[in-house]
């Protein structure tokens, strides 16, 4: 797999994840050999001779198989300055100095053109040293000018290079008191982007991630847990990575992120009973091509300081993984239609475990009449740092239209006034057009949702799909 990281959350999502994934392979690699689990993230580069790969033996100098772009330097520089400066080099950055000012059109248009021969040319070095490609991640904003516009910029080109290659995108969407007041134009700017030219998205509010660290917090303060709580969580913490400065205030939000990423990849870097590789999530989860966003919750989300532990704390974290409280976006997936679940499950747990659950959460679910047994599930036997077991659940449910409608109706706001329409339409190849074009496609994807809840306990009808010509 290899991940972009495009504008500043996206980088900060990034060297989050990178710091703790050499955690998690540092925990389970005591030997320090180059093995299968490390390649598909790492590379091994001698970097006494010519810089060669090494794909047997010893480590020597793992490079991370990723891009990192951002018109602002600010955040790449000072990954670069931190304990990863070694994971990456100068071949696999793309920066610039005036960022995107929270405008689309500038990351899309501008820079997406000035920047395109490089990002190429970058993008096909890298891929040359993947033996086998299995998917791209897209790791951004909705709500910037780099993140939104460039991040969709780089997931078109992909599509155009890589045609066959899946493309996941985690996509952080911005909440209602957003400061960035044109956040609602680039992000619905971005979803024509999305519907068009992603596999997968996984939607993530910044509202969720900010209630997830405030109930972390109240647990551990408020002492209800008792023993069984460590008083730091591996979930929104840096305890134990290489960071050591003072974390900042996003970083354990990005850390949650960061966190849904290693449980996404856990399948395609470590073994298991029940190995699920990204592209089956993609083929299982998105029954029609337009409805690829999926609803992600994280289980524990603090971690235990005991170690047996008994099957109804088991049971719990799958009930835990249905609530709301561990959902990384604000929806009601209970009271929604599901077309399809998967369970991504670490650590110590049995396919018995997973059988019950299910069976016993079923009833309480709404799946699409055609697909009522839709569960896709993965078992990988390395659990997360410090814990015994853990579970990733990813929802394609039709839960996810109020989040589109209230993006919608900001976006309505400011457009039925033209508001700051200027700042847009002054960039080359930009024009009004593309405003409507993707309202419109917003609303369509809202249609299909509708469609689709409407036929909840009904008979089914499916959404509009090409009539084929007989």
């Amino acid at each position: 797999s290899l991940p972009f990281a495009v504008g500043q959350c996206g980088n900060q999502v990034g060297c989050r994840f990178w710091d703790l994934a050499l955690r998690e392979h540092a925990a389970v690699n005591k030997k320090g050999i180059y093995d299968e689990a490390l390649s598909s993230f790492f590379r091994n580069v001698d970097t006494r001779s010519d810089g060669r790969d090494i794909y047997k033996g010893k480590i020597c100098s793992l490079k991370a198989r990723a891009l990192l772009i951002d018109m602002e330097e600010g955040v790449v520089n000072e990954i670069l300055q931190g304990p990863l400066r070694d994971v990456f080099d100068s071949k696999q950055l793309i920066t610039d100095v005036s960022g995107s000012g929270n405008n689309w059109a500038v990351g899309h248009k501008l820079y997406g053109s000035q920047y395109q021969e490089s990002i190429v040319e970058k993008l096909r070095k890298t891929a040359e040293h993947c033996d086998c490609l299995q998917c791209f991640f897209i790791i951004h904003s909705m709500g910037g000018g780099t993140g939104s516009g460039l991040g969709t910029f780089v997931l078109k080109l992909l599509e155009d290079e890589f045609p066959e290659v899946y493309r996941f995108v985690t996509s952080v969407y911005p909440s209602g008191e957003d400061d960035v007041v044109t956040s609602p134009y680039n992000s619905v700017l971005a979803m024509k982007e999305l519907n068009e030219h992603a596999d997968c998205v996984l939607p993530i509010e910044n509202e969720s991630l900010f209630d997830i660290v405030n109930k972390i917090h109240q647990m551990i303060n408020s002492g209800k847990l008792g023993s069984t709580l460590k008083q730091t969580s591996l979930v929104t913490s840096s305890v134990g990575s290489a960071k050591t400065v003072q974390e900042k205030p996003f970083d354990a939000m990005n850390n949650i992120v960061a966190n849904l990423l290693l449980n996404l990849t856990s399948s395609a870097r470590f073994e298991g009973s029940l190995n699920m590789d990204l592209n089956e999530i993609s083929m299982n989860l998105v029954p029609f091509p337009r409805l690829h966003y999926l609803v992600s919750s994280l289980t524990p989300l603090y971690t235990l300081a005991d170690v047996n532990v008994p099957s109804r704390r088991l049971d719990q974290m799958f009930s835990d993984a249905f609530s709301r409280d561990h959902q990384l976006i604000q929806a009601d997936p209970k009271h929604s239609l599901y077309l399809a679940c998967a369970l991504l499950v670490r650590g110590n747990v049995q396919v018995s475990d997973l059988r019950r659950n299910i069976e016993r959460l079923k009833p309480s679910l709404h799946f699409i009449s055609w697909n009522q047994e839709g569960w896709k599930t993965g078992l990988c036997s390395v659990p997360p740092v410090g814990h015994t077991h853990s579970l990733l659940a990813l929802a394609n449910n039709t839960c996810v239209k109020p989040t589109f409608i209230q993006l919608k109706d900001r976006f309505l706001k400011l457009y039925k006034k033209k508001a700051h329409l200027h700042h847009y339409l002054h960039v080359d190849g930009m024009e009004e057009s593309c405003f409507s074009e993707a309202i419109s496609s917003l609303s369509d994807l809202i249609a299909e949702y509708n469609e689709l809840d409407a036929t909840k306990g009904g008979p089914r009808t499916d959404p509009s799909r090409l009539k084929i010509a007989v």
